[in-house]
């Protein structure tokens, strides 16, 4: 089947969305002339195939359960947020908060991500190739994050069930994170993880894993206790 081609100089965000809604499974889109338009290939539900040719906004591939979305460029904040399943494929750089709240599925940053990457993280896999930025892992629930490069500070911030995997060094980390000892399961985890993003530079047995503490899993309050 030849793929639809979607123009964003010819449509309206809402018009490209509706089309690629439309489409049947194992279906394929171009979206072309995006410069930078936000909201592309949202909330979709079909396993299709979308396929962004050149730089993207905000909110890319977000809230979808399916498709298969990859950007040929650079995108802006939440690149698959809330993500359900599916992939979503970034093959430049990455802005704050890729995989924001993913649940489920994978977000794959060829190059480097910004700041919170992961964010309150609830089971999706976040991939990045490169370096991400401080308070990556912040609040991350469920899931996994390999980083192929550097992390910034406070990684794991308030982490709770999600492993970190770092190939590169770790300015810090956040509050309740710490490194853990690698086991033979981790190992296998990266190599596949490292596999399935098209990662050749991640040695599997040289990467630090970072997980909660549990120190803030529970507290008291006290009656009359001032904070």
């Amino acid at each position: 089947m030849e793929p639809v081609t979607l123009n964003c100089a010819e449509l309206t965000t809402r018009e490209i969305n509706a089309t690629l809604a439309a489409l049947p499974d194992s279906a394929r889109a171009r979206i072309l002339e995006p410069w930078g338009r936000h909201n592309l290939a949202v909330g979709l539900t079909n396993r299709i195939m979308v396929e962004i040719e050149g730089n993207a906004g905000y909110f890319i591939g977000g809230l979808c359960d399916g498709p298969d979305v990859v950007v040929d460029g650079f995108v802006g904040w939440s690149a698959g947020e809330n993500l359900m399943s599916g992939t979503v494929r970034v093959r430049g750089n990455a802005s704050e908060c890729a995989g924001a709240s993913a649940h489920g599925g994978t977000v794959i940053v060829e190059g480097d991500a910004s700041s919170r990457a992961g964010i309150s993280l609830k089971g999706g896999t976040v991939l990045v190739g490169g370096d991400v930025g401080h308070m990556s892992g912040f609040m991350a629930q469920a899931g996994v994050i390999l980083v192929g490069g550097d992390a910034g500070h406070a990684l794991g911030d308030s982490l709770y069930e999600t492993v970190i995997y770092v190939a590169g060094s770790i300015a810090s980390l956040g509050s309740d994170a710490r490194v853990e000892d690698l086991t033979d399961d981790d190992v296998l985890t990266v190599k596949r993880l490292a596999d399935q993003a098209g990662f050749d530079h991640i040695d599997p047995e040289n990467v630090t894993r970072v997980a909660s503490a549990r120190r803030l899993y529970n507290f008291d309050a006290l009656k009359d206790q001032r904070y």
